[in-house]
């Protein structure tokens, strides 16, 4: 018979246990993860001890991604249920949530069940608008609505730690697997805390559109850096009209009191497509790619376990309204085997939650990658569509192609384009996997040389190295934030345990 516990001993952990021989391998696998069982005899039986807790890509142990794990057992998923012996911990609190139905394993964040749900959480919001007192001396970030600390955020946060050590940090994430930056605090969406540390934090910083319900604080500022320079058509200039969609983007744009901006030519579309008609916009390169100036892909391809030597390709194809998962245009294992690569596939944020990761021989899926700059360090080529990683990868001079098989669908039904994009790419324009090993084979940089230059003279001029100084020099000279602390006393901390 095979039945299972938990256990919050040291590693929080699933323990399967069973008679007769003991099983060579043990594993929980989920969409984007997986935990490694520790197999042990026990008497005339076996145990498996599965950590509900991973590193991935190097960093440090984390509880795991929140989703659905199977649980596997000699390559296999267990059928049909597994009893459970002992008391059911529905909240391991400062972890994660765990709970067993059958032979699958649920992980949630670790929010207390009492918050976890509709009342909970209309609670907490009314005691977030109600919130009164001194603001905090502190930066609430967010990156992809907290599936990663990445992107200009991240950019930033690293700046100013730096530049004014005494400011408190918050990071909001989806659950305690996203790795925030050093000396930062992770706060998880919808939990006490991440409402407390948005109401009082003097600035918020972030890279998408603010979710849940917002309300303003007397002199609090939100920061939007946005998170690319658009080829397709965004917020008000999207196809069809939509009263509803245009009483949100308006209504979203009216929170923010600065956007960022990577060149002239974003400055003005975003200008337009969010109606920010009366508010500053910061044109100063974007702090994301002060690293592909500075930095060095050694360490990372290293870290994904390729030789210096390799050829590494990365496909990061945008996402698609009609679709939730990364677009299938390439065969990721025979792009690699055709041209003697290294293939990184990276899905867009967008379907990092709903998709899987792909396989194969010499194929890295790197979706749930923590950081797209990085990447970027750590490839030659660059093969997307319509992505605004186009404009970020030129920073490097690096050869990019452009796949394009549903250009028509996607120009005339979906989204449209601001330029068109086969008149002035940077790079060969290609519609199938054929003809896109044909131009990765010829390597004709020459033939695209004068496009290359003409589109990192518009779009990256202001992309130098240093944009992220001179983003956290004008936060700190407008007193958007303080170098130090204010008085901490004046803030209600018991909001956190109420």
């Amino acid at each position: 018979m095979t039945h299972a516990r938990f256990t919050t001993d040291g590693t929080p952990a699933l323990v399967v246990e069973g008679d007769g021989p003991a099983p060579e391998a043990a594993q929980l696998a989920g969409p984007r993860a997986r935990s490694a069982g520790e197999v042990s005899e026990v008497g005339a039986g076996w145990s498996v001890s599965f950590p509900l807790e991973a590193s991935r890509w190097g960093g440090p142990r984390l509880a795991l991604p929140s989703g659905a794990y199977d649980v596997r057992i000699d390559g296999a998923a267990v059928a049909g249920t597994l009893p459970l012996t002992g008391t059911l911990p529905l909240t391991m609190l400062g972890t994660l949530r765990a709970e067993l139905d059958g032979a699958t394993l649920h992980i949630g964040p670790p929010i207390d069940p009492a918050y976890d749900s509709g009342e909970g959480q209309d609670a907490l919001e009314r005691r977030y608008v109600a919130q009164s007192g001194a603001l905090e001396n502190a930066v609430f970030f967010e990156s992809f609505y907290g599936r990663n600390a990445s992107c200009n955020p991240y950019a930033i946060d690293r700046e100013l730690s730096a530049r004014a050590p005494g400011v408190t940090r918050y990071w909001s994430v989806v659950d305690l697997s996203v790795q925030v930056p050093d000396g930062a605090i992770a706060v998880v969406e919808g939990s006490p805390a991440w409402w407390r540390a948005r109401g009082a934090s003097r600035l918020i910083v972030v890279n998408d559109w603010l979710r849940r319900r917002f309300s303003r604080r007397p002199g609090q500022k939100v920061v939007q850096t946005w998170h690319g320079t658009p080829l397709k058509r965004l917020a008000l200039h999207r196809p069809g009209f939509d009263p509803r969609r245009m009483a949100a983007v308006v209504r979203e744009s009216r929170r923010w009191d600065v956007l960022l901006a990577q060149n002239p030519y974003a400055a003005g579309i975003l200008r337009r497509a969010y109606a920010f008609l009366t508010r500053p916009i910061w044109i100063e390169g974007y702090p994301r790619n002060d690293v592909l100036v500075t930095g060095d892909g050694s360490a990372i391809r290293r870290m994904l376990g390729i030789g210096t030597d390799e050829r590494v390709l990365l496909y990061a194809p945008t996402w698609r309204d009609d679709r939730s998962e990364i677009v299938d245009f390439i065969d990721p294992a025979a792009l690699a085997a055709a041209t003697d690569s290294v293939v990184l596939v990276r899905g867009h944020s967008r379907t990092l939650q709903p998709g899987r990761d792909t396989g194969g021989p010499r194929v890295i899926d790197v979706t749930g990658f923590p950081d797209t700059s990085q990447l970027l360090l750590a490839a030659d080529a660059l093969i997307t569509d319509y992505s605004s990683v186009m404009f970020d990868f030129s920073v490097t001079g690096k050869p990019m192609y452009f796949l394009v098989p549903d250009m028509e669908h996607f120009r005339g039904a979906l989204r449209g384009f601001y330029f068109d994009l086969a008149a002035h790419a940077p790079g060969p324009v290609v519609r199938t996997q054929d003809e896109l090993v044909d131009a990765l084979r010829a390597d004709d940089r020459g033939a695209h040389a004068e496009a290359y230059s003409a589109w990192r003279a518009k779009f990256n001029a202001r992309d130098d190295g240093h944009a992220a100084e001179r983003v956290v020099a004008r936060l700190l000279d407008q007193g958007f934030i303080e170098r130090g602390f204010i008085d901490q006393g004046v803030i209600d901390r018991g909001f956190i345990e109420r």
